[in-house]
C-alpha cells in the first residue's frame, strides 16, 4: 500500500488553515532518506494489536521516510549531546569520576549520562506524536498520538506533526514535558528503584507494598512497550547494557493470560496468570510488614460480554436449605432472562490473594482516569480504580455454609452501595466497587461451603455479590412514585421502543395507574395501539423549544415524577447553552422530594443498560451521577448570586 498527501495544516492563530497541497510538496515528502531504521518485528496480538494484518509487522513500517529521518537524525543527537555535556561539565570543574551512571557515579560522565536519558525519554515522546498511528481529531481540529489507547491500531487517515515546530510532537515541547515533570518530582532527596520479580521477592527488611497489577489479558503491557523501546535502546544501550541486552523487551516472565504465548489456548493462559498471581501474593505476603497493609489498585471492568446464568439470591438459598435437610448436591439454581456475569480477570487475581492467605479489610474507589481520554468518550469506561486494603488473615478464620455468606451479603452489602451512592461513584464503576466490600465478607472466612461440602470459588462469589447488588437497585424502586416504577418496568423491556398498548395498560392496572395518566402527565406517547417511553431529545426538544431559549418548569400545582426530573436533567446536561449551569436552574424548579430520588433513578437504569447492552442510554444515567456534584456546585453559587429558595431535599 501507498500514502497520499490530502493537506497541509498550519496554525492561523484562533484557527486552522488547510491548503491543498502540489508536486512540489509530495516531492519533498517522499525524498527523505533515513540513515538508519529501528529493528524488530511487531508480535500478532489481535486484541490490541491488528496493524500487522495489513503489513505494517516490523516498527519500522509504522514511521514514514521523513518521520524515519526526523526520529533517527534526533536519536544520533542524543549521542552527540551526551559528550557535549560532558566536556561542559568537565569545564566547569565538576569531578572527572569515570564512574557510570548505572553504578551511582555522581561526576561529569554520570551527569551527562542521566541528561542523555532524560532526552531520550523526549525522543520516546515524539515517536509517539510522528507515526502513521497518529490520527486526526476533527473536533479539536489537531492529533492524536500513536497510543490514544493501549493498543497499535490500523489508522488509514494518519497525520505528521512537525518534530521541529514548537507544537505539539515537536522535540522541543517533549523536552518540556520531561523537564516539567523532573521539577515537580522536586531536588535534594533521593529515591531509588528496583526491578524484581514478583513471584521471587526475597527482601531482609518488611516491606509496604502498594500495588497495581497487571489486568489479566486486557493489556499486552511488552509487546506495546516495544514501540518504545526499539528508540530507547539505541540511545541507552551503552548506559545500561544490562537492560537493553535484548533487541526487544522480554516476554517470557510478564504476568499476563496472553493467548498468543500459549499457541492460543485460553485455559492455558488463564492457569499461567492465576499461578504467577498466587505465586506473587504469596511472595508479598512473606515480605509485608505486619503493621501496614498491603493495597492493591485495580481498574479492570468485572462483568464480561459472555455472561453466565444469573443467579437469584433467593432461589440460591432455598436451594441450600433443600440441600441441608437432605444432605444432598444443592440444585444450581434456575436461570432468568437477564444475565448475571463476572470476571476472569478479578476472580484470578482475587483467587491467587484469597489463596495466598490474605483477607479484604476495606475497599476505596479512587478517581484514577480523565474523563476526556477517547476511551471514555467512546465507551462506558471506568473512571475510577478501586483500591483492596488486604490483611493477613487469621490461621483460626471460621468455615461458613453458603447460607450464611449469603445471609452476611444481604445483611451488610446494602450499606455500603448506600455508601458509594451517597459519595456520587459513577454507574459505570458500581459494580466493581462493590467488590470490595462483597469480598470483605467472602475472604474473612477460611471457607464457603454448599451443602455438600464443596467449596465456593471467587467466580462463583462474584455472581452472588453481583446479583446482591442487582437485587438491592431494584429494591430501591420501592421508593419511586408509581409512575416511574412503571416506567423502569417498561424500559427494562423495551427501552424507548414501541410496545403494545395492552401489555402497557395490563402492567399500569396492576399497579394502579392508567396509561392514560401516564399519558397525562406526559411521560409517553400512546398512539395507533402501541406505546413508548419519551426520549431525552423529546424532553429537550420541549426545554427549548426555538432558537429564543424558553426554559421550562413545573406549572402551579403540577406533579413531577422522579422520571420525569432524571430525564429532564439529562436533557439539559446534554443541551448546547445548558450544561452543569442549566441543569441546576432546573433542579432549583423541580420539588425536592424527586430531586434526590432520579440520582437514585439513573443508578438503577444504567444497571438495567449495562446488562441489556445498551451503551447510547447507559452513558446518558452515567453522566448524570458522575456531574452530580458539578450541577450541586453550580446550584451554590447561583443561590450565592441571589438565586431565591431553599436547598432540594436531598442534595445537602
Amino acid at each position: 500500500m501507498g500514502a497520499l498527501l490530502m493537506a497541509i495544516v498550519t496554525d492561523g492563530g484562533d484557527r486552522r488553515n488547510y491548503y491543498s497541497p502540489d508536486d512540489y510538496h509530495v516531492q519533498i515528502a517522499q525524498s527523505a532518506q533515513p540513515a538508519w531504521q529501528p529493528q524488530g518485528e511487531i508480535p500478532f496480538e489481535p486484541r490490541s494489536i491488528w496493524c500487522t494484518l495489513y503489513g505494517l509487522t516490523e516498527f519500522r513500517h509504522l514511521f514514514t521516510a521523513r518521520q524515519l529521518t526526523a526520529l533517527t537524525t534526533l536519536s544520533d543527537l542524543v549521542a552527540e549531546a551526551r559528550a557535549q555535556i560532558e566536556a561542559d561539565a568537565r569545564a566547569r570543574s565538576m569531578s572527572a569520576d569515570p564512574t557510570p551512571l548505572r553504578a551511582g557515579g555522581r561526576g561529569a560522565r554520570a551527569y551527562a549520562e542521566a541528561v542523555g536519558v532524560y532526552l531520550a525519554f523526549a525522543l520516546d515522546k515524539v515517536a509517539d506524536h510522528n507515526s502513521t498511528l497518529c490520527s486526526w481529531y476533527i473536533a479539536g481540529e489537531k492529533m492524536r498520538s500513536t497510543f490514544v489507547r493501549q493498543a497499535l491500531p490500523m489508522v488509514w487517515d494518519y497525520a505528521e506533526a512537525n518534530p521541529l515546530a514548537e507544537a505539539g510532537g515537536s522535540f522541543s515541547i517533549a523536552v518540556k514535558y520531561v523537564a516539567d515533570s523532573l521539577q515537580k518530582l522536586g531536588f535534594g532527596r533521593e529515591g531509588r528503584a528496583y526491578q524484581d520479580d514478583a513471584r521471587q521477592l526475597g527482601h531482609p527488611m518488611p516491606l509496604v507494598i502498594a500495588t497495581d497489577p497487571p489486568y489479566y489479558d486486557n493489556v499486552g503491557y511488552a509487546d506495546l512497550s516495544d514501540f518504545f523501546y526499539v528508540w530507547l535502546r539505541p540511545i541507552l544501550k551503552d548506559v545500561y547494557p544490562e537492560l537493553f541486552s535484548t533487541l526487544l523487551t522480554p516476554k517470557e516472565a510478564e504476568l499476563i493470560a496472553a493467548r498468543h504465548r500459549h499457541g492460543g489456548d485460553a485455559a492455558a493462559a488463564k492457569a499461567f496468570f492465576e499461578a504467577g498471581m498466587f505465586q506473587s501474593f504469596k511472595a508479598m505476603r512473606a515480605v509485608s510488614h505486619l503493621e501496614y497493609p498491603l493495597t492493591i489498585y485495580y481498574a479492570y471492568k468485572q462483568r464480561e460480554a459472555l455472561p453466565v446464568a444469573q443467579i437469584d439470591l433467593d432461589e440460591a438459598a432455598e436451594a441450600e436449605a433443600e440441600a441441608e435437610a437432605s444432605a444432598v448436591e444443592s440444585p444450581a439454581p434456575a436461570p432468568s432472562e437477564a444475565a448475571q456475569s463476572a470476571s476472569t480477570g478479578w476472580e484470578t487475581m482475587l483467587s491467587g490473594l484469597i489463596k495466598a492467605g490474605f483477607s479484604v479489610v476495606g475497599t476505596y474507589p479512587m478517581r484514577t482516569e480523565r474523563a476526556s481520554r477517547s476511551r471514555a468518550r467512546e465507551s462506558n469506561a471506568l473512571a475510577s480504580s478501586v483500591v483492596l486494603v488486604c490483611k493477613p488473615r487469621p490461621s483460626d478464620a471460621p468455615v461458613v455454609t453458603l447460607r450464611g455468606f449469603l445471609d452476611a451479603l444481604r445483611r451488610e452489602l446494602p450499606a455500603a452501595v448506600h455508601e458509594l451512592q451517597s459519595g456520587s461513584i459513577a454507574p459505570v464503576d458500581l459494580a466493581q466497587a462493590c467488590i470490595g466490600p462483597g469480598m470483605a465478607i467472602y475472604s474473612r472466612y477460611s471457607q464457603v461451603r454448599e451443602a455438600d461440602g464443596t467449596p465456593v470459588g471467587v467466580r462463583k462469589a462474584l455472581e452472588l455479590i453481583n446479583a446482591a447488588l442487582d437485587e438491592y437497585l431494584a429494591q430501591q424502586e420501592g421508593e419511586f412514585d408509581l409512575e416511574t416504577r412503571f416506567a423502569v418496568a417498561w424500559f427494562e423491556q423495551f427501552a424507548f421502543g414501541e410496545g403494545e398498548f395492552g401489555d402497557a395498560d395490563n402492567m399500569a392496572r396492576a399497579k394502579n395507574i392508567s396509561v392514560d395518566g401516564m399519558k397525562a402527565l406526559g411521560l409517553l406517547k400512546a398512539e395507533g395501539g402501541k406505546v413508548r417511553l419519551k426520549s431525552r431529545k423529546e424532553y429537550a426538544s420541549e426545554q427549548k423549544p426555538s432558537q429564543e431559549r424558553s426554559e421550562w418548569q413545573p406549572s402551579p400545582g403540577q406533579r413531577v415524577t422522579v422520571w420525569e426530573a432524571a430525564h429532564r436533567l439529562i436533557a439539559e446536561l446534554n443541551s448546547e447553552n445548558g450544561g452543569e449551569k442549566g441543569a441546576a436552574k432546573l433542579m432549583e424548579k423541580l420539588p425536592g422530594s424527586v430531586v434526590g430520588e432520579s440520582r437514585y433513578l439513573a443508578y438503577r437504569l444504567y444497571n438495567i443498560c449495562d446488562r441489556k447492552g445498551w451503551a447510547e442510554h447507559a452513558r446518558d444515567y452515567n453522566d448524570l451521577v458522575q456531574r452530580w456534584s458539578g450541577i450541586h456546585d453550580a446550584l451554590v453559587q447561583l443561590r450565592n448570586r441571589g438565586v431565591q429558595g431553599e436547598l432540594p431535599s436531598g442534595q445537602d
